[in-house]
């Protein structure tokens, strides 16, 4: 994939400005230096090219009338009530997640507090007028949420990195934990550069008692009209004291997380995505076959911990049936004998102490898949054929797209 450069200043002050500003100085002669950068791009830990073909093919598919139909809820979807009232209460394990939608996720650990992705913004896009819209709202304002120790970032497409979240975080004494280069986007909105912690793969920065560690994710990067492969992306491993968690970003399926696990792990808790999959771009996002897969690598090949899955449900970023995500991975854990927490946005749970949402909450508010969905104990494979799904490789990924064009 090639870069652009804005030609002169008077087009470079046109750019948006949630499409951040691009590595320069220092911070990109670190980036030539590292391993994971070859050739003016980083490289995949195994190959995966980005989502540029197909386009017209997607296009048709995402505006299907009867495809749109499936891709959002059909009715209102529960947020948790008691979010903030929960979250006053110090966990009672030293560990508790708390899914705000996607793939923000608020992770107390050992008496700290680490928030993964967090997108506030109502739209995941460079506007305020166009681009996926969220499809309900966040659990708890972010002025109510508290203090935040370390807000993490896997990558800067627009689903994950959001201008006037990262605005007002910027306001407060957060430490920022990001991949290379995206220090340049947090910089150009007002994060101080002695809180910027920018890292490669395998590097470990430590906050307070924890320690937060930059690990491969097969994806790829970009907040332009056309990307220059300039910033990294990343998966994170992130151990306290007790405790240690697992946030994927967003990642195809590779061998590398037996790689990963075996490092860092096992893991109390794994957040895996497993929405937004594609024909169109196998390899950047995974099923939720492969998202099981991938965290029983983590765990070194037992089912232990536990699996909350993410990127779903709270933007339409696929043609793949709302709650196809969830329901696949209601089957992919009982075929595996995993633990899964599903829970609704907002509602906290703690992974290590007794049990934890179980319900397949979504089933109020979506439609029934065709063939219906299957009964308890019932494997996908002795269900009836869904026609409206075909299979997880028959559906696509991230819209119309933030993370195509402008890719985000």
């Amino acid at each position: 994939m090639t870069g652009s450069r804005f030609p002169s200043s008077g087009l470079r002050a046109l750019r948006p400005a949630a499409f951040g500003a691009d590595p320069s100085g220092e911070r990109m002669e670190r980036i030539r230096r590292s391993p994971n950068y070859a050739d003016g791009v980083f490289r995949n830990p195994e190959g995966a090219p980005r989502p540029d073909g197909a386009m017209l093919e997607f296009a048709r598919s995402f505006f299907r009338r009867e495809e749109r139909a499936r891709a959002v809820p059909a009715g209102v979807v529960p947020v948790h009530a008691t979010t903030v009232a929960d979250l006053a209460r110090p966990p009672v394990s030293g560990l508790r997640l708390t899914w705000m939608g996607h793939s923000s996720v608020l992770a107390e650990i050992d008496g700290h507090r680490v928030l993964f992705d967090p997108v506030w913004g109502e739209r995941c896009s460079p506007f305020t007028f166009a681009g996926p819209k969220r499809l309900h709202p966040v659990p708890v304002p972010l002025a109510a949420l508290g203090p935040v120790d370390v807000v993490v970032i896997s990558h800067d497409h627009y689903d994950h990195l959001d201008l006037p979240t990262i605005k007002a975080l910027a306001t407060t004494d957060t430490v920022f934990a990001v991949p290379l280069g995206i220090g340049a986007h947090l910089e150009h909105w007002g994060v101080p550069a002695d809180r910027l912690r920018e890292l490669d793969w395998h590097e470990t920065t430590k906050v307070g008692g924890i320690s937060l560690t930059a690990t491969p994710a097969r994806h790829f990067c970009g907040r332009g009209l056309r990307n220059t492969q300039h910033t990294l992306w990343a998966s994170w491993a992130v151990a306290g004291d007790e405790h240690r968690i697992y946030h994927s970003g967003d990642t195809g399926y590779f061998e590398g997380f037996k790689d990963i696990g075996a490092a860092y792990g096992p893991f109390d808790a794994t957040m895996i995505q497993i929405g937004a999959y594609s024909e169109f771009w196998p390899d950047i996002h995974m099923t939720p076959e492969e998202g099981m897969r991938a965290h029983l690598d983590l765990q070194g090949g037992s089912p232990s911990g536990v699996m909350l899955p993410i990127h779903w449900a709270t933007f339409n970023l696929a043609t793949h049936p709302w709650a196809e995500p969830g329901e696949g991975t209601v089957t992919a854990a009982r075929e595996a004998g995993a633990r899964i927490a599903l829970p609704r946005p907002g509602e906290p749970f703690e992974p290590t102490a007794g049990t934890v949402p179980s319900e397949p909450w979504w089933r109020g508010v979506a439609l029934p898949p065709r063939g219906g969905r299957p009964a308890a104990g019932e494997t996908a494979s002795d269900a009836a054929p869904d026609t409206a799904r075909d299979t997880p490789r028959d559906r696509t990924a991230d819209t119309g797209d933030p993370e195509s064009v402008p890719a985000g």
